[in-house]
């Protein structure tokens, strides 16, 4: 059985999930990024690139999809990734 792809909150487009980030908000509000893409919680996928990451932390996007302010340490983490 293949995997459903996933759409990045960014640009729209349609990739695997294991090509993309996933950042999950659990039950008890805390946000975080989810390497297993198994975690509980209401999850967004972003494309592993610059652009996808500045344009979902810029415009909110990712904020609006998770119901919640995402913390600036996950930021930090998001772009640190991109970046190696």
């Amino acid at each position: 059985m293949s995997e459903i792809p996933r759409t990045c909150v960014a640009c729209r487009t349609q990739n695997d999930k294991r090509n993309l980030i996933r950042v999950v908000r659990n039950s008890s509000g805390q946000v975080f990024i989810d390497p297993t893409h198994k975690a509980n919680g209401r999850g967004a996928y972003v494309c592993s690139n610059k652009t996808c990451i500045a344009k979902a932390l810029k415009s909110g996007i990712l904020s609006r999809q998770l119901k919640v302010e995402i913390p600036q340490e996950i930021k930090d983490q998001l772009t640190q990734m991109v970046e190696q």
